[in-house]
């Protein structure tokens, strides 16, 4: 690997200024108080460097992004190529990587799901999802769950559940309606006639890796068949391997109506989020294709890396990969858990999305700041400032997750000897 460290002086000091006075202060001053304040230059599978040249593990993989690392040479390769032949489309003329995209990822979804639309980002995927669902269904009505998160542009916020990132924009999308992530009943009583969808996340990965039980998303299922409503599932965090198949639904023998994805669908390199659905629910918008658009969507670029990336991820068998490495690593955590149960009240995952809720967010706080004294990055869940995700690269080798979690005993103990100061 080529030196890590830049080949020209990178002033941070100037760099922090910049995100302070033309990007968002607060943010600066979170990363400072965390110990994330330094300047990244470089990256390349589980390991970044600063420019500094000092090396962190990222055992965050851009909140699930980077499935394959960073800089996957194939997907990388695949854009270089794009990028010299024509990386922007004259969306006019048909173009053949967004087709052989579109192609094959129709053989990978679960169920009937042929048709698809590609966008920048997870959120984008989302307000696809509920406008084809309600042009379709002619009903207004939308049932999410509490503690979901499903983006934050002004409808995927509507569907997200927690109300300090949606209370300051008030008022949003109306006709949605909340309900308790995992009970069959309380969604059984909210949907009805007038409801066009019924949006899950198979695992809430932003509510803290809460996993519903076994019968919840066939009961879902059969609810949404019985009364006519769409059933989506948001996989942009948990599908393409993460949870140790390919997609997280698969485990329940569910295929939804519609699937929105992102994040590791780009490959690490590219934004690309898509959502699918099936020839029947997608004549609705074939009648005037243009009723849904985006200008750069899809463009060739992005769905170059898409179309790499999927070929990657199946080449390396990743989804298997996840479901072992995150057995193993679930075991070591919950021996941690054991060791302090006065922090740690709850170790919990499938794959390598796991969650570790601690006692109180300031202990997750400082086991977070001194994972970055190790330099080890890592952050807690959006909607559960408790819990702190284990959510690295699917590619991660043994060594590298054994790094990590030696890093994290290492915090956690570290964690445990001032909270018993302070008890003193």
């Amino acid at each position: 690997m080529a030196d890590p460290k830049p080949s020209r002086e990178v002033d941070a000091a100037r760099v922090f200024a910049a995100y302070r006075d033309h990007i968002n202060a607060g943010l600066a001053s979170l990363c400072k108080f965390m110990g994330f304040e330094g300047v990244e230059w470089r990256a390349e599978g589980c390991k970044i460097w600063d420019t500094e040249g000092r090396e962190y593990l990222d055992l965050l993989a851009g909140f699930g992004t980077l499935a394959l690392g960073h800089r996957p040479p194939a997907v990388a390769a695949a854009v270089r190529e794009q990028l010299d032949r024509m990386p922007l489309a004259s969306r006019v003329l048909l173009d053949e990587t967004v087709a052989d995209l579109a192609a094959e990822l129709a053989e990978m979804l679960p169920g009937d799901l042929q048709k698809m639309f590609f966008c920048h980002s997870g959120t984008e995927a989302v307000e696809g999802a509920l406008k084809l669902a309600r042009l379709h269904t002619g009903r207004p009505k939308i049932v999410a769950a509490e503690n979901g998160f499903h983006g934050k542009t002004l409808g995927s916020l509507s569907a997200s559940g927690r109300e300090v990132y949606k209370q300051p924009f008030a008022p949003l999308v109306p006709e949605f309606s909340h309900v308790p992530f995992g009970d069959v009943e309380a969604l059984a009583a909210a949907v009805d006639e007038e409801t066009a969808a019924v949006i899950l996340e198979p695992i809430q990965g932003e509510g803290g890796v809460i996993i519903p039980p076994d019968d919840y998303l066939p009961a879902a299922r059969e609810l949404c068949d019985r009364t006519g409503a769409l059933l989506i599932l948001d996989e942009v965090q948990t599908g393409l391997g993460r949870t140790g198949t390919m997609f997280a639904c698969e485990r329940s023998g569910v295929a939804p109506d519609i699937i929105c994805l992102a994040k590791a669908l780009g490959g690490g390199v590219m934004p690309l989020g898509a959502f699918a659905g099936s020839p029947e629910i997608w004549a609705a918008l074939e009648e005037n294709p243009l009723l849904h658009s985006s200008t750069l969507g899809g463009n060739p670029l992005a769905c170059a890396a898409g179309l790499a990336a999927i070929r990657e991820i199946k080449r390396l068998d990743l989804p298997a990969r996840a479901g072992e490495m995150g057995e193993k690593a679930l075991a070591e955590l919950d021996d941690l858990r054991a060791a302090h149960p006065n922090l740690i009240s709850q170790v919990r995952g499938r794959g390598l999305l796991i969650g570790i809720q601690f006692t109180d967010a300031d202990i997750a706080g400082l086991v977070i700041a001194a994972l970055a004294q190790r330099r080890v990055i890592a952050a807690y869940t959006l909607n559960n400032p408790l819990v702190l995700r284990i959510e690295p690269p699917l590619i991660i080798t043994e060594s590298e997750l054994e790094q990590g979690l030696s890093a994290l005993r290492e915090a956690v103990a570290q964690a445990a000897e001032l909270v018993s100061s302070l008890e003193e």
